[in-house]
């Protein structure tokens, strides 16, 4: 598939969808608590989408059964929210969620600290979101896709963490994944040339242990191989002819 380069228009329609999705986040990040299930959750974000007359991108996508994938401490992504897997003090929590507003896409992801966690936990957190910050620098019309890959990963891997390799961020637009496909660690080549108006979603995911993972048996949550906590930050970014545009954070 082809990397598309947005028009103007849907460039508007993109930013309406990013506006929405973190006022979504926002909003399920106030209500998290000790003793919701990750159902809960999933409900909550659900009725928030809809709210904006949006649709939840991940519902029934490819079989995924839920609106946000929600994620526990060792899990890295695509959690399903169940009745019975109750979030507690001290747990980490990733929130993924998409909208889809007149057609086009915006897709995020945010790690929560439920009550008081630990001070290994907040720091990955911490890294996490700073290595995407690091990555987007780099996120400007005549740089290099893997200029990104490399920034994350050199970051997020200098403080001694593993970089999930078998998973990745991509471009979106009408369709929530398309080309170009965007991995968070050095690729030894440089990738297309960023031109503006692609539209990326950027999501490091790190783990305190081992980079490597393994799918469960549902075939769709990941967990870090060794069972270190997880932590995955994503934003739908803009490329444009000066500093990268973040569609879907507000005020952050």
């Amino acid at each position: 598939m082809p990397i598309t380069i947005k028009s103007k228009r849907e460039i508007e329609l993109m930013t309406e969808a990013g506006r929405i999705l973190a006022n979504v986040h926002s909003e399920l990040g106030k209500a998290l608590k000790p003793g919701m299930s990750t159902l809960d959750i999933d409900r909550l974000g659900e009725e928030l989408i809809r709210s904006y007359g949006c649709i939840p991108s991940f519902l029934n996508y490819n079989g995924y059964p839920a609106s946000i994938c929600v994620s526990v401490n060792e899990e890295v992504v695509h959690g399903i929210p169940r009745a019975d897997r109750i979030i507690k003090e001290g747990d980490i929590v990733s929130l993924d969620a998409g909208v889809i507003y007149k057609g086009y896409q915006s897709d995020a992801a945010r790690t929560h600290a439920i009550g008081e966690i630990s001070k290994e936990a907040k720091e990955l957190i911490r890294v996490t979101r700073e290595s995407f910050f690091e990555g987007i620098k780099y996120a400007k019309a005549g740089n290099h896709l893997f200029d990104i890959s490399k920034a994350i990963g050199n970051y997020a891997e200098s403080r001694g963490y593993g970089v999930v390799r078998d998973l990745c961020g991509h471009g979106i637009g009408m369709n929530l994944h398309e080309s170009p496909e965007i991995p968070n660690y050095e690729q030894g080549r440089k990738g297309v040339m960023l031109k503006e108006g692609m539209t990326l979603a950027i999501e490091p995911m790190i783990n305190i242990g081992t980079w490597e993972v393994e799918w469960m048996d549902d075939e769709w949550t990941v967990k870090s191989k060794d069972r270190s906590l997880s932590a995955h930050y994503e934003n739908t970014v803009l490329i444009t002819d000066g500093d990268p545009k973040i569609l879907s954070m507000i005020g952050e």
